[in-house]
């Protein structure tokens, strides 16, 4: 199977291109350069393996939540490419990438990946491993106010871990937690290669949409919305 992943929904650009069993990422952190570099790494990558667009099976997109502009630039380079050469694209959670390279370096069970949303609030999603040791969502991602206690206090039971730039940005919200959550500071940001793993088992359940049905996770209705008062 080849398969092409983009991840723009943070600071990072990511391009993972795989072929068979071969995976290549690029990935560069630096911000507001997404559309300056995303379609030079797609080309590259592409060109590397001797492809084109139209040789793919499907694009795979880091659906986000996360940063506004990254998510359309990502959303609208993948769309366009998806309509040029026939191809499904298969959205996946930026939250649950950031979940799967957490499980895949450490022996704990659940992961809760915060994003800096902004407005003092953050993108949260809570995963637990599966038997193939990828993330499986407990409930549905949201937008938290920072101030909400005991976000994980319905899976008190268990360790967890604490990925993704939000609890570093705002280190009030883990305090807040009554349960036992361990930071991992080197996991900020998904990484296309990520986006692979996971989007194999959602194309396995025929996950693949056309490009016209594609809608990015923002969570947030009206982006330059301020946060409910309390």
């Amino acid at each position: 199977m080849k398969l092409l992943a983009i991840e723009t929904s943070s600071i990072a650009c990511s391009v993972a291109l795989q072929v068979g069993n071969d995976i290549h990422e690029q990935h560069v952190v630096e911000a507001k350069a997404h559309t300056r570099i995303l379609l030079p790494m797609i080309k590259q990558a592409l060109a590397e393996e001797k492809l084109a667009i139209g040789d793919l099976d499907a694009l795979v997109l880091g659906n986000g939540p996360g940063s506004f502009i990254g998510m359309r630039i990502g959303a609208s380079v993948a769309q366009g490419l998806a309509f040029a050469a026939g191809l499904n694209i298969v959205p996946i959670s930026s939250l649950a990438a950031v979940a799967a390279e957490v499980l895949s370096e450490h022996e704990e069970s659940h992961v809760a990946v915060a994003q800096d949303a902004r407005m003092n609030q953050v993108y949260l999603g809570c995963f637990a491993r599966d038997e193939h040791d990828l993330p499986v969502a407990l409930g549905v991602e949201r937008i938290h106010d920072i101030q909400e206690i005991e976000i994980l206090g319905d899976h008190n039971a268990v360790n967890w871990l604490a990925a993704g730039g939000g609890w570093s940005q705002y280190p009030a919200l883990a305090e807040l937690q009554t349960v036992t959550l361990r930071h991992v500071p080197d996991v900020l940001v998904p990484r296309a290669k990520q986006l692979l793993r996971l989007a194999r088992k959602s194309l396995e359940s025929g996950a693949g949409i056309p490009p016209e049905q594609l809608q990015p996770a923002y969570l947030r209705d009206q982006v330059a919305k301020p946060p409910k008062s309390r």
